[in-house]
């Protein structure tokens, strides 16, 4: 048993079963125990990999797309270049690098990162250095004009998971069965849900990640800004449980050893879009991240590296963005302030 487990059976003893999406929260970020408080989660040794640490081309080019979008806002003097969970640092770094080619972008960027863990922070130091500030949450970063990035940051976040049956609405709870931990159902009434007649669904609810895409279109509506969101997910709100919790680059169950597994869910990109434009950004997109990549200029930059790195180069590339691995799963969705122009490659979506 956990010490994270051992502190959840406590609290459902003494306070009932809890939300789903207060389990996944505490599981990942509970100050002690949680999954990104206490360890690098990245690379082989750990239990996922992400497309910065695949590649360099992949933060390079999210980079040259920051740049052209700074200038699109007219090149302002100082703006703020955000990244919303920015894992090892790697993205970012490899952006500044790329960003480089367009006068006046990087000496105009104030780098402001959102990171819980300590020990991810440790590691953001060592690469990006001290010419960085931290925050908690999207809502301590000052506002202005404003690029913002989040890749696979909005699949953490803690969603809720409503289950139909026959025409009656349940909540899902963690609560404790016979050998621990357990998954049961709640009764809710004046359910609002889409659900079909007769059929047993799941539907899940992504308010904490609408929440966050508020303050990000709000934001995009106050001051010139793009925001460029790269995730894992489905392009139509679609019933469907997308939770699951990975371990060891393996799949678990969502109850097996909290706090040591990885869980997220894919990332509902119709919801997530309705958020943004609800509060005031221009919305475009999504598109694949296999399209993105390769308008971006992705087979010329593996030609360029490929000529001294080799065969690795061009592995990376596909699996960026080949159909059967990241490409077609994973999709961009941008967001801009309502009086800047479509950005590329969104224009030919």
């Amino acid at each position: 048993m956990t010490p994270l487990e051992k502190l959840l059976r406590q609290m459902i003893e003494q306070e009932g079963p809890m939300r789903l999406d207060r389990y996944m929260g505490l599981c990942l970020g509970h100050p002690q125990h949680g999954y990104y408080m206490t360890r690098d989660p990245l690379g082989e040794a750990g239990d996922f990999v992400t497309a910065p640490e695949i590649s360099q081309m992949f933060g390079e080019l999210i980079g040259i797309w920051c740049a052209t979008q700074w200038q699109a806002m007219g090149s302002p003097r100082s703006f703020n270049l955000i990244e919303l969970g920015p894992g090892r640092g790697s993205l970012m770094a490899d952006a500044l690098r790329a960003g480089k080619v367009m006068p006046g972008f990087v000496p105009a960027a104030h780098v402001h990162l959102v990171e819980m863990s300590p020990v991810l922070r440790r590691m953001q130091q060592e690469k990006l250095g001290a010419l960085v500030t931290w925050h908690d949450s999207l809502t301590a970063v000052p506002g202005g004009p404003a690029i913002i990035i989040a890749n696979e940051f909005f699949d953490a976040l803690p969603i809720r998971q409503f289950e139909w049956r026959q025409g009656h609405c349940f909540e899902r709870w963690v609560g404790l069965g016979e050998g621990g931990l357990a998954i049961g159902l709640a009764p809710v009434k004046d359910a609002h849900a889409m659900q079909a007649a007769g059929e047993s669904l799941v539907i899940e609810d992504g308010g904490a990640r609408n929440a966050v895409a508020a303050e990000i279109g709000a934001r995009l509506k106050a001051a010139p800004g793009a925001a460029l969101i790269v995730d894992y997910g489905h392009v139509r709100s679609a019933p469907g449980d997308t939770l699951q919790a990975v371990r060891q680059h393996r799949f678990v169950d969502i109850l097996d050893r909290p706090g040591e597994a990885d869980l997220t869910a894919h990332v509902d990109f119709e919801s997530l879009s309705k958020a943004l434009a609800a509060s005031g950004a221009s919305v475009h997109g999504p598109i694949t991240q296999g399209a993105f990549l390769q308008a971006m200029g992705l087979a010329e930059r593996v030609r360029v590296l490929g000529s001294t790195a080799g065969a690795t180069v061009e592995e990376a590339g596909e699996r960026l963005a080949g159909d059967a691995q990241m490409g077609n799963l994973f999709k961009v969705l941008a967001a801009t302030s309502p009086d800047l122009a479509i950005p590329y490659p969104f224009v030919q979506a």
